[in-house]
């Protein structure tokens, strides 16, 4: 006889932490994640599309918070 089978478990919900939680106090955005005070407040009950929708954003605008600038710096050494 063969052991009752678990009930599956809920996928757990997309998240763009990388454990680095420093919310930037010039711009107000984690500097790990990209998200804002407020987005990571409603996480949770965000809906997965919704999440996925702000993860979309995250890369670009990290880029354009943190990289450009030192890019530009760069530039004119």
């Amino acid at each position: 006889m063969s052991a009752p089978s678990a009930a599956p478990s809920p996928s757990k919900p997309s998240s763009p932490c990388t454990k680095v939680c420093v919310l930037d106090a010039r711009t107000g955005l984690c500097q790990g994640c990209g998200r804002t005070r407020d987005e990571i407040a409603l996480w949770g009950s965000l809906s997965e599309p919704q999440r996925r929708a702000i993860m979309a954003g995250l890369p670009a605008r990290l880029a354009a918070t943190y990289l450009a600038p030192v890019e530009a710096g760069a530039a004119n050494r």
